[in-house]
């Protein structure tokens, strides 16, 4: 009786242990991430397949925005720094929803206006707008769709979370109340 005692006991710690020591793995969503090969910022090539196996953070804006891409952007940013101090490595992907107007040079230059660390943060252009339109709804669920009333366009505000494996597992306000700590969080969990 008491080995067994002393077994059950043995079994229970090291439960408490293991539950104690695991982070939740964020897996809200479950979105595979269309191939891609686009334009980077740098004017050169890059896909799906320079972030395999890498944790990343994508987003939709455009350089011309009036309204909610800035905010967006410094926010992105301000997160890129809560990343970097928390010595935690993530690559970070904005989509251009514009990309008749947005080429590599407007996006460096969009990019230095929010003091953006390019050597992990990609800038993307190089396809037509159907192309990012369906991109957009098939990976990310999400409208990237020109305002017929305007030049502005109407895409998804969210900040999305993409595992190693290329699957957007959650996603987060991207324009207020951005959940900084727990975006560090959730990437420290994937990694």
């Amino acid at each position: 009786m008491k080995k067994k005692l002393l077994l059950l006991t043995s079994i229970m710690t090291i439960l408490v242990i293991l539950a104690a020591c695991g982070k939740d793995v964020p897996d809200d969503l479950d979105w595979q991430v269309q191939d891609f090969t686009y334009t980077e910022h740098t004017n050169s090539e890059f896909g799906l397949n320079d972030l395999e196996g890498k944790v990343w953070i994508a987003d939709f804006i455009f350089t011309n925005c009036e309204t909610v891409c800035p905010p967006m952007t410094a926010n992105m940013a301000q997160l890129q720094e809560k990343l970097k101090d928390a010595d935690v490595e993530v690559e970070l992907v904005s989509f251009s929803v514009d990309p008749e107007r947005d080429t590599p040079e407007k996006l460096v230059s969009f990019s230095e206006k929010f003091d953006a660390d390019l050597s992990n943060w990609h800038f993307l252009t190089g396809y037509d707008g159907d192309e990012i339109q369906e991109f957009a709804k098939n990976s990310f669920q999400t409208l990237a769709l020109p305002d017929p009333n305007s030049d502005q366009f109407t895409h998804g505000t969210s900040f999305y979370l993409v595992n190693k494996e290329g699957i957007v597992v959650k996603k987060y306000s991207g324009v207020s109340n951005v959940p900084f700590e727990e975006i560090v969080d959730d990437v420290k969990a994937l990694q």
